[in-house]
């Protein structure tokens, strides 16, 4: 067979990262898991944004050691909830993101932001699907172990469609035991753990769709 003159084209494989938007309002140890997994390849994935409406959130250091941009982007007094989502979907639009992680916000968004981005908007809640939404949800799961209640909570990540409280399309789920040496602290150590774990596992699971 003789061989062509003309070399083979190569037919280059592009890997498409998604790019995250990252909302934080404390000390941002799953933005930290995140980012970790960016680096090391495991998640297939890069944030291009940090955003805290807390300008003492730990997080944003996070994001600037990792080289990532991070913007307090804080509520002006004269303003309405709805007027703010629409600020901040507007910045948070010009990062072209494909998800937005609610990674210990503690604003509850309203349809002037989730309208701007369905189905792109992920929460993670430190309870399970159904119990204990809101804040401190930890702390009401503990109290309720003590009163007989409840052997074990859990984790949830989360789609967040409209403005519920930590009930929207439920992406995973992980069970976490509660022992009776148990106090508040390891619990909740044993929860974050748990946390920074199930979100990148989620996250990469969506990321390769």
């Amino acid at each position: 067979m003789q061989k062509s003159e003309y070399p083979a084209f190569i037919i280059p494989t592009f890997i498409f990262m998604k790019r995250l938007v990252i909302l934080i309002s404390g000390n941002g140890s799953n933005l930290q898991s995140i980012l970790n997994a960016c680096v090391s390849g495991d998640l297939p994935a890069s944030v291009v944004c940090v955003i805290s409406n807390n300008a003492d959130a730990y997080g944003l250091i996070r994001a600037q050691n990792a080289g990532v941009e991070s913007i307090h982007f804080p509520k002006s007094i004269d303003e309405t909830r709805q007027q703010y989502d629409a600020r901040l979907a507007n910045y948070i639009s010009s990062k072209l993101p494909d998800y937005i992680i609610l990674a210990g916000w503690m604003r509850l968004l309203s349809s002037n932001l989730l309208s701007v981005f369905p189905n792109r908007v992920i929460n993670l809640h430190p309870a399970l699907p159904g119990a204990f939404p809101g804040t401190h949800a930890i702390e009401h799961a503990y109290a309720a172990y003590q009163n007989g209640e409840i052997n074990h909570t859990g984790i949830m990540v989360h789609l967040v469609p409209d403005e519920g409280v930590d009930n929207g399309p439920v992406l995973t789920t992980e069970i976490v035991p509660i022992y009776k040496d148990d106090t508040l602290e390891s619990l909740e150590t044993r929860i974050h753990q748990t946390e920074h774990r199930v979100l990148v596992q989620t996250l990469k699971t969506i990321t390769k769709t």
